[in-house]
């Protein structure tokens, strides 16, 4: 026996119509280069996306071949998220901040024929040119008033490019396991790999990642991804701030700036954001440095990398309730989310806490567990450690040109999971410390440090020693008003972590490096403190 229900296929087409039905008259604002506000609405946007897809046939770019972007969060970009998938092709968004040599990589192996990029990474692309071979069409992300003059061959403003061509487009009904879009690990291990996504997987992933227990948008909400376009689909908001019908503010190139980000909230009314535990830091430290107030913004959230307590809770003394997310470029990338519950207040102080500071339930549609080194899951205790594994319809199967991957996708990340499926990580599998044969967790002594009132930033590796194996190396940034004595961190740790987990030497720093996804780079770190000197 078969069903009686229509086949109708998942796709962003069915987005992009739903939203310009339901959301035709509402804002979409974004942050240009030169500080300009540019304000037009979600049928403003879809006549235009129109227009590109014209502009993407005229070029004579193939159905299945992806498109790529270097760009920031605004509304070309946002443009590019449904005229390529829409059309049939593949939206392929590439970091700019990765090394050129990967990026030369990335483009090289998705083999583009054509790239999209702001005016800001013209010299770069000019230096990569000629890694780039398959490349036949630059543009532009520009009017034609604002296009510079250039060495790379067939540049043209975006404005001039779809000017020529009419709004009207008739959509080819594209079948849900089309590949939509395309996005590259950061390579922080080997060269970057590819996540390739279906229409299908993205609009599932929509639909989780919009539920109560997640986003929660609605047509109330003002959106600000402060979290890029260029990585991971900025988490998914420009398609579920669609199907919300929500405002969405996006601000270019000014993410890590406080002050500006502080006056776009206030300006727009931003009642939702997302971001990266350094850009809340930027944004408090202007807040509580300038005495300025941002009382739109009910709710954001922090992914990306582990978030301390201290700042969560120096969000809510702003009246912001800051809750958690876990994801990875492989998981499209909502894995878990922690939307802040009222028995959480019934809790004693330290499993409170902790219950702050957790990555989260799974989203329905995706089921997570823990493993040992021998492959055997493990209970959901909420104790027991093991590798987190993930499966789901938008879990990558494999990498773009390699071969799949059977079963459950390695996350690379240690964690818990309790008995009601709250995730704790407790590191990721490079940066766990084993120490006399135990764990040890970097992320839990990051977080009591933050602590800290003169810690700005701070970062935990493992480092090679004679007698344990590892032990814990404490490198801290600290705050411009005065730096700490590194026997004063130590002894503020006392009590709030493992006796046996104190690290063994504190550094201070002028600044910590970084991923081009925002993260701690620790294996720069590694590498700078390698020949460390243990204390006796």
């Amino acid at each position: 026996m078969q069903d009686l229900m229509m086949a109708d296929s998942l796709n962003i087409t069915m987005i992009m119509e739903y939203a310009e039905q339901i959301a035709a008259d509402v804002e979409i604002v974004s942050i240009l280069s030169n500080a300009q506000h540019h304000r037009y609405t979600y049928a403003d946007a879809f006549r235009r996306v129109r227009q590109l897809a014209n502009a993407l046939d005229h070029l004579q770019i193939d159905a299945g071949e992806p498109v790529a972007t270097l760009a920031w969060n605004d509304y070309r970009h946002f443009e590019l998220y449904y005229a390529a998938p829409c059309s049939g092709r593949i939206c392929h968004t590439i970091n700019p901040r990765l090394f050129p040599e990967q990026i030369a990589y990335i483009i090289q192996h998705a083999q583009n024929r054509i790239v999209f990029l702001d005016p800001q990474f013209i010299p770069l692309l000019e230096q990569l040119q000629h890694q780039l071979p398959a490349v036949r069409h630059y543009v532009a992300l520009c009017a034609a008033d604002d296009l510079p003059g250039s060495s790379l061959p067939n540049l043209i403003s975006y404005e001039t490019l779809i000017s020529e061509h009419p709004d009207t487009y008739s959509w080819p009904d594209v079948d849900e396991r089309t590949p939509s879009g395309l996005c590259y690990t950061s390579g922080t291990t080997g060269n970057p790999k590819g996540v390739l996504y279906s229409h299908r997987s993205t609009v599932l992933h929509t639909l989780a990642g919009s539920l109560p227990e997640a986003t929660g948008l609605s047509g109330d909400d003002v959106v600000l991804p402060i979290v890029p376009m260029f990585h991971v689909n900025a988490w998914g908001i420009p398609y579920s701030a669609a199907i919300a019908g929500s405002k969405l503010v996006l601000p270019g190139n000014k993410a890590g700036d406080g002050a500006t980000l502080t006056a776009l909230i206030n300006e727009e009314r931003v009642s939702y954001a997302l971001g990266v535990p350094t850009v809340w830091l930027a944004l408090l430290n202007h807040l509580e440095t300038t005495g300025t107030h941002i009382p739109s913004l009910r709710r954001a959230v922090s992914g990306g990398s582990a978030c301390p307590l201290s700042l969560i809770e120096r969000m809510r003394a702003q009246d912001i309730t800051l809750e958690v997310g876990w994801g990875m470029t492989e998981t499209s990338p909502l894995g878990s989310y922690n939307r802040h519950k009222s028995w959480y207040s019934q809790l004693p102080e330290d499993r409170r806490n902790r219950q702050l500071t957790s990555a989260g339930r799974q989203v329905f549609g995706i089921r997570l567990r823990i493993i040992d080194d021998t492959g055997r899951p493990l209970p959901p205790d909420g104790q027991t450690a093991g590798a987190l594994q993930a499966r789901g319809p938008w879990v990558a199967a494999g990498y773009f040109g390699s071969a799949p991957i059977a079963g459950w996708f390695d996350t690379g990340d240690v964690a818990t999971i309790d008995p009601h499926g709250y995730v704790h990580i407790v590191d990721r599998t490079k940066d766990v410390i084993k120490s006399g044969g135990e764990w040890i967790s970097s992320i839990d002594i990051e977080n009591a440090v933050m602590a800290h009132p003169a810690v700005l930033e701070a970062a935990v590796i493992g480092l090679p020693h004679p007698n344990w194996g590892e032990r814990p190396v404490l490198i801290v940034v600290p705050r411009q008003d005065g730096a700490p004595e590194p026997s004063e961190l130590l002894e503020f740790l006392k009590g709030r972590i493992a006796k046996w987990w104190l690290p063994d030497a504190c550094l201070l720093a002028a600044t910590l490096p970084h991923t081009a996804t925002g993260k701690v780079s620790k294996k720069e770190l590694r590498e700078q403190y390698r020949h460390i000197q243990w204390p006796a």
